[in-house]
């Protein structure tokens, strides 16, 4: 991924935290994130130019610390570079994509990441996943702790998930309607960076379930 987009590489603090991510993923909510970027009908989200909400100014205040110790920092600039990460992760994880999701993850993260997607390999179940719309990403507050740069940003999108069986079946045997679930969610992620460190990478630190 370009350098100007920021790959972001994740870590967690704890493997609780990791088994979440889906589990909030698939958390419904009320506020589609349509309504809130504005975003035309539906269609490809590949095929839209990607929304990044503006940062109102609360927060941009909170951040003055952060540019204080690090004035190259750009809000926008992180922000795409999170949403782009956010929406790898989200499709690796789905995919069974260990190559693309390790270089992504700390090794504690990228081992519980691999649990899930062992036992979903064990029940011969296969997934994807796709974005109805580029996902929302509102930063909720970035400052300077220590040596480390923190970064939170609330995420909100809309998926469809597609789920195949070992028998290659789509569809639930008892109902016959289709593997297919549509999911609003929303959640906190917080990323960290050590501080004039040469690596501009930032890591995942903590994923939360937020408000829509």
């Amino acid at each position: 991924m370009p350098v100007q987009l920021q790959v972001v590489v994740f870590a967690s603090i704890a493997a609780f935290v990791l088994f979440q991510l889906y589990n909030v993923l698939g958390k419904r909510v009320g506020r589609q994130p349509q309504e809130d970027a504005k975003i035309a009908p539906p269609g490809p989200a590949q095929a839209e130019t990607p929304k990044v909400a503006a940062i109102d100014p609360a927060t941009l205040a909170s951040i003055a610390s952060l540019k204080a110790r690090d004035p190259a920092f750009d809000p926008a600039r992180f922000l795409d570079g999170a949403r782009q990460a956010y929406e790898t992760i989200v499709r690796g994880y789905a995919a069974g994509d260990r190559a693309a999701l390790k270089p992504l993850l700390k090794p504690n993260v990228f081992a519980s990441f691999e649990a899930g997607i062992a036992a979903r390999e064990t029940r011969g179940e296969t997934e994807t996943v796709e974005f109805l719309y580029p996902p929302r990403a509102d930063l909720e507050g970035a400052v300077a702790e220590g040596d480390k740069a923190v970064a939170k940003v609330r995420f909100l999108a809309e998926l469809r998930s597609r789920v195949t069986k070992a028998s290659g079946e789509t569809a639930d045997a008892t109902t016959g309607e289709p593997l297919v679930e549509e999911r609003r969610t929303a959640e906190h992620w917080t990323f960290e960076r050590t501080l004039g460190a040469t690596d501009p990478n930032w890591v995942l630190a903590r994923v939360e379930p937020a408000n829509a």
